[in-house]
């Protein structure tokens, strides 16, 4: 089950509980390690407990096992994004699809009449491989995939020809088409 294994935490990382809460506060927790600094609330009626070298949670016998899993899920992304930190790649597919990196964001040229910017976050970074690829970093997981998401939706891939933005092993699956219809209709 979720929650009940301890977590633990990496070598230069460290955990600090800022706010102890009680029956209606939450439960504050700073993280700290070689790509920066996130803190993260825990929900009430989930106690945060600090070991040597690992860290596990306790469920009062009121908090549904939602809630216990989802603040064990929020305290590992948080210990992983500040020792190793969160990638998504994207790629862009179609013929004249080009990203260039620009100042503080990114330029795309996706088959519109005209280029479209992208302005990124302070907290996300992005690299442009080739003219097609994107890599996305950063240490907060929802941010980096919230970014992701939003540049993906500029272009989504069509279901025809599979043209757009897409991540990197994402698989599109393609409809025939008109052409494949009256094939199969003269055939028969």
């Amino acid at each position: 089950m979720i929650g009940k294994k301890p977590l633990e935490i990496p070598e230069g990382t460290t955990l600090k509980i800022e706010k102890e809460g009680d029956s209606g506060r939450p439960t504050v927790v700073k993280a700290s390690g070689p790509k920066g600094e996130l803190t993260v609330e825990v929900s009430p009626g989930v106690k945060v407990v600090l070991g040597d070298g690992i860290i596990s949670l306790e469920k009062n016998k009121d908090t549904p096992q939602r809630i216990f899993g989802l603040s064990f899920a929020l305290l590992r992304n948080v210990v992983e994004g500040v020792s190793r930190g969160f990638i998504k790649e994207l790629e862009l597919v179609g013929v004249g699809y080009r990203v260039a990196k620009t100042g503080d964001g990114l330029k795309m040229t996706l088959g519109f009449s005209h280029p479209v910017e992208f302005k990124l976050s302070e907290r996300v970074s992005a690299e442009v491989e080739g003219d097609t690829k994107i890599k996305i970093t950063g240490i907060d997981k929802q941010l980096v995939s919230q970014t992701a998401a939003e540049i993906r939706k500029l272009k989504p891939p069509e279901p025809y020809k599979g043209k757009g933005i897409r991540y990197k092993d994402e698989v599109v699956r393609l409809k025939p088409g008109k052409t494949a219809k009256t094939v199969e209709g003269a055939t028969a």
